[in-house]
């Protein structure tokens, strides 16, 4: 059961009205959203393709984007960390320690799944229609389905528990919620994007 004392308690440590705060909110809904909302219009349209001359090239293009928006919404998450309080009681070497440990399992989440996927794979290539031949089952992928998105979010969990961050920690439950809403948007459409691959290889 939740202690609902204890959660009470902590998120009183969080002024969700700072503007940093809110900025960050913003940052972290908006990246999953942004990328959805390009991936499928290339998908339905191939503008960017045509744009950049290739879908090779043109996913290079949005990915850069991608890792650039990541980039910021660390920034984001990182400066309303350091603008709130921090919770005496976690402020140990064992909170960071802990912290650290979670942020480096994580990593290796992260980028094991980008070795896994390649640069394509990873940053939305079949909406481009550069697909990949088979369904990676290797590592992290047979250990939990989505590692990059639950290896991103262990990333700061680890990072508020290193800052003994609450406002760290209730960002890190809108990181994991964005994804949650990610995964059940993109997951149905990438399934039928192979699907129709799979169509299309028994047609011929």
């Amino acid at each position: 059961q939740v202690d609902v004392a204890a959660m009470v308690r902590l998120f009183g440590y969080v002024d969700v009205t700072d503007t940093g705060f809110i900025v960050a909110v913003l940052s972290i809904a908006f990246n999953p959203l942004f990328w959805n909302v390009v991936a499928r219009w290339e998908h339905k349209t191939r503008a960017l393709s045509q744009v950049f001359g290739s879908p090779r090239a043109a996913c290079y293009c949005l990915g850069a984007v991608i890792l650039v928006l990541n980039c910021v919404r660390s920034h984001c998450f990182t400066e309303a960390m350091k603008s709130q309080p921090k919770l005496e009681g976690w402020d140990f070497h064992w909170t960071y320690y802990s912290g650290l440990a979670i942020s480096a399992v994580g990593t290796l989440f992260v980028i094991s799944s980008f070795l896994a996927l390649g640069f394509t794979g990873t940053f939305l290539g079949d909406y481009f229609g550069i697909l990949m031949e088979e369904k990676v089952t290797s590592f992290p992928f047979s250990v939990l389905d989505n590692p990059m998105y639950w290896g991103s979010t262990a990333i700061y969990l680890g990072w508020s528990l290193m800052h003994a961050s609450p406002a760290g920690l209730l960002l890190t439950a809108v990181v994991a919620i964005s994804y949650t809403i990610a995964v059940l948007y993109e997951g149905p459409f990438t399934e039928e994007i192979y699907r129709q691959k799979q169509k299309g290889v028994k047609s011929k």
